[in-house]
């Protein structure tokens, strides 16, 4: 399948909302306990994601049948990386950073930092992100990583 990375519309928010659900109860839950996994799923209600279309940049990988994955940037922090577990390692998500990371660059930004959960350390350290601290919200550990952007 041929996916398109595109800007996100008001129409899309529920689908990005069953991506990031779905990836979080599937993909996340390795890493985190389920009343975590309830907490951070609030924020990515559809009505939420309606919300965030009004706050960030949202870049989505879709097709005809609809939203797969998801990427956002909010000033020069990466936001809510999110692929539907059934699409994951597709190259969609490095897709989508390429997308984020072009935005920023033309945005002017120098660097980009992302807080990344445990599950996606991995995936960003990939890209060229390295750890600069933990944070903790609760029992919730976010890696907070950075990387500084070279134009092209």
């Amino acid at each position: 399948m041929k996916y398109q990375i595109r800007r996100a519309r008001p129409e899309d928010a529920a689908d990005i909302s069953r991506v990031i659900i779905a990836a979080l109860r599937q993909t996340n839950a390795a890493d985190y306990d389920t009343a975590t996994i309830a907490r951070v799923e609030q924020s990515f209600s559809e009505a939420g994601i309606a919300g965030l279309l009004e706050k960030r940049l949202i870049f989505v990988a879709a097709d005809d049948d609809g939203v797969v994955a998801t990427a956002s940037l909010a000033d020069d922090v990466v936001r809510s990386v999110f692929v539907a577990p059934e699409y994951q390692r597709s190259g969609l998500g490095e897709k989508l950073m390429l997308a984020v990371e072009n935005q920023a660059l033309m945005r002017g930004s120098q660097r980009l930092r992302v807080p990344s959960s445990i599950t996606a350390q991995g995936f960003y350290k990939r890209l060229g992100y390295s750890k600069v601290r933990d944070e903790y919200h609760g029992d919730e550990r976010t890696i907070i990583m950075e990387k500084q952007l070279i134009k092209p």
